[in-house]
């Protein structure tokens, strides 16, 4: 019966989302600064190892590419604060932000002079986990590394090419060790529910997490595309989606009570911990090929032509290509799915947003998600029970598959690109 719950909550959900990155093409569409302090993403698409999973904007690394196009983002960030906006906070993602550290470096730097941030998050891999770059990181300011583990068991991590790229899992726990005391939050990203993952290796994945000095893990339930698919199942074999719920109940079984859970699919061992997802952030801009913006109920996306994003920043145009106004009740329903993924949602934080409307518009929501058990509601909140949270991990898991969906249309667009990106002229708008 749960699983029979789950399959229609989560076909429910496709069903309400489908449409919900269906972009208007429009590259003269640019957010309004809001007049408040908002997140920034940081879009680097560059990898030396493109893994067979990954659905990410990537590409290969070139070195000349990889140098004109950060300056593009260092432009383009000079122009936003130009226009009014202002960053609290910055999470740089990809890709490989580490790729070409000096570029990274300098970028960061921009950002400390342009804007008051507080906290820096920043991707990496194992490699890069060199005491060089570790320190430079730690000298401009990131208090947030998160590195891409996927897994500690060897035989996995072949299965991934990652074993040959980045180190078995002996040399990964080393490096982790060395990173831990450099930084205020350490997060080991992970993946369960690959191929050839069976219960016993990821006890043994939970267990390795445990021991580390590192203060926090995201588990990732394995998520791909269309375009990714075949090679995945290549090179990995097909994943088994009915083992979802019992490898996330060994997961909260494991980890508790040494991590608690800060959203569906992140765990840390202390409170003050920052996480990847700024849950309560209302708005957030998105710079870069192929990253996404949220601004007052629009959602925004940059072209993910990497030539076209450096030609129309060297034209003093942003990265925009495509937008799509939210409805006010698209809007709703958007803030509930991102500000319970962070396991509550305040009711006075409701009254002074939304007043009575967000409450009304939502009841049978509410309701329903109150009838099966997944959310508890108090004087105060509405919180996620750990059946709540598996619900939302699945919710959440299905939003990326549309905007998975949308990367594979605009990336179909750019293929002579993508196959050798570096060698092409300007490409069009994408």
């Amino acid at each position: 019966m749960s699983s029979l719950i789950d399959t229609t909550v989560l076909a429910a959900f496709r069903w309400q989302t489908r449409h919900a990155m269906k972009l208007r093409d429009d590259g003269a569409t640019v957010p309004t600064a809001p007049g408040r302090p908002v997140s920034l993403y940081l879009h680097v698409p560059f990898c030396e190892v493109l893994c067979p999973f990954c659905s990410f904007h990537r590409v290969q690394y070139r070195r000349e590419t990889a140098r004109r196009y950060f300056s593009a983002l260092r432009a383009e960030l000079r122009r936003y604060h130009r226009d009014g906006f202002v960053f609290s906070n910055v999470y740089v993602g990809g890709g490989t932000p580490t790729v070409s550290p000096p570029e990274l470096i300098e970028t960061l730097q921009l950002i400390r002079e342009l804007f008051p941030v507080k906290d820096i998050s920043v991707e990496t891999n194992p490699k890069d986990l060199r005491p060089d770059v570790i320190e430079q990181l730690k000298a401009v300011g990131v208090n947030r590394l998160s590195v891409g583990v996927q897994s500690f068991d060897d035989r996995l991590l072949r299965e991934m090419d990652r074993y040959e790229k980045y180190g078995s899992s002996r040399e990964i726990i080393e490096h982790l060790e060395a990173a831990a005391p450099h930084f205020a939050t350490l997060n080991v990203d992970m993946i369960y529910n690959l191929p050839h993952q069976d219960r016993a290796s990821l006890e043994r994945d939970l267990d390795v997490v445990l021991r580390l000095k590192a203060n926090q893990v995201s588990l990732y339930p394995l998520m791909s595309a269309k375009s990714t698919t075949l090679k995945m199942n290549q090179a990995m074999g097909k994943p088994d989606p009915t083992r979802l719920r019992g490898f996330y109940d060994l997961i909260l079984g494991k980890l508790r009570p040494a991590f608690t859970p800060q959203s569906g699919w992140c765990f840390s061992r202390n409170a003050g911990a920052i996480d990847e997802y700024i849950v309560e952030a209302e708005d957030y801009v998105g710079l870069g090929s192929g990253a996404f913006s949220y601004v007052g109920g629009t959602m925004y996306a940059t072209t993910f032509s990497i030539h076209s994003y450096i030609d129309r920043v060297g034209r003093g145009l942003t990265g925009i290509t495509g937008h799509r106004p939210l409805s006010p009740s698209e809007q709703l329903k958007q803030t509930f799915l991102m500000r319970m993924f962070g396991l509550k949602l305040d009711k006075p934080w409701i009254h002074e947003h939304y007043g009575k409307r967000f409450e009304r518009a939502l009841w049978p929501t509410l309701t329903a998600f109150k009838l099966i058990g997944a959310i508890e509601e108090d004087a105060t909140s509405y919180r996620l029970t750990d059946r709540g949270m598996y619900d939302w991990v699945l919710m959440m898991s299905a939003f990326f598959e549309s905007v998975n969906a949308f990367r594979e249309q605009m990336r179909g667009r750019i293929k002579a690109e993508l196959e050798d990106h570096a060698d092409m002229a300007p490409a069009p708008s994408a």
